[in-house]
Formats: C-alpha cells, sequence, structure tokens
C-alpha cells in the first residue's frame, strides 16, 4: 500500500509541477505576445481557471506527501520525503502571501479597467511565479530520489 501511496504522491506532484512549468514558459509567453487587450483577457480567465483548480492541487499535493511522510516514517528515503513537503508548504505560503494576491486582481481585469501599472504586476507575477515553479521542481526531485 505505501508504494501506491508513493508512485500516486510523485505523479501528483510531477502533473503539478508539469501544469506550473507549461504557465511560466510557454501560456504566459503566449499570451504576452499577443495584443495588450488579447493577452490581458487571456491572462484573466486563466487567472479565474487556474485560480480555481491550483489551490486544490497544491493542497492535495502536500497533504499526501505528508502522508507519505507519516506511513513511510521508518522506511529510507522518508528524510527526502519530509524536506519535499516543507518546500511544498513553502510554495503554499509563496502563493497565499505573493501570488494569490496579484492574480485576484489581474482575474477581474479588462482592457478598460486594468491598471496603469498593469504590466509591472504581471512582471512580478511571472518572478515570483518562476521562483514557486523552482520550489515545487526541488520537491518533486526530492520525491523521486525518494522512491529508488
Amino acid at each position: 500500500m505505501l508504494n501506491a501511496l508513493e508512485v500516486f504522491t510523485t505523479v501528483v506532484v510531477g502533473l503539478m509541477v508539469g501544469v506550473e512549468l507549461s504557465v511560466a514558459f510557454v501560456i504566459n509567453p503566449i499570451l504576452n505576445g499577443l495584443p495588450e487587450d488579447s493577452g490581458v483577457l487571456g491572462r484573466a480567465h486563466g487567472g479565474r481557471m487556474l485560480g480555481a483548480v491550483m489551490p486544490v492541487w497544491y493542497i492535495t499535493s502536500l497533504v499526501l506527501t505528508a502522508v507519505w511522510a507519516v506511513a513511510g516514517w521508518h522506511h529510507p528515503g522518508v528524510g527526502l520525503v519530509v524536506i519535499a513537503a516543507a518546500l511544498l508548504i513553502l510554495s503554499v505560503i509563496m502563493s497565499l502571501l505573493l501570488l494569490v494576491p496579484i492574480n485576484n486582481r489581474g482575474k477581474t481585469w479588462t482592457p478598460e479597467n486594468r491598471p496603469e501599472d498593469w504590466k509591472e504586476q504581471r512582471n512580478r507575477w511571472d518572478r515570483f511565479h518562476y521562483v514557486r515553479v523552482a520550489v515545487i521542481i526541488a520537491a518533486f526531485t526530492l520525491l523521486v530520489a525518494a522512491l529508488t
């Protein structure tokens, strides 16, 4: 049963990393390359859609990792799992303090109501997101290493 939990947790976290990588390096660059009105509308829609899904995914990933750490407490590699859980906690804290406030504003923007500094806010969100992606990649890497 522990093996199934380990694999399932690793897949869930890995898929989350894949989505966040695609946001950082595919979706947002595409949206940034569109004419301003289209880019604003696209990012607002993405903020609404992913803003509803990703919190559940982050928390589920964290809970699964914590359960793995507890269930595998006396097994090899548990230290890596605990560190991965700590990194996932860091990613949730970063999200709540840095990214969610910007996302909550951005998901309501239209070409008519966007603030003057919308590009600066967009770029700030992107920079914070790059750091968060690095954190969750590190967590995922640790979980993969714990499997071996």
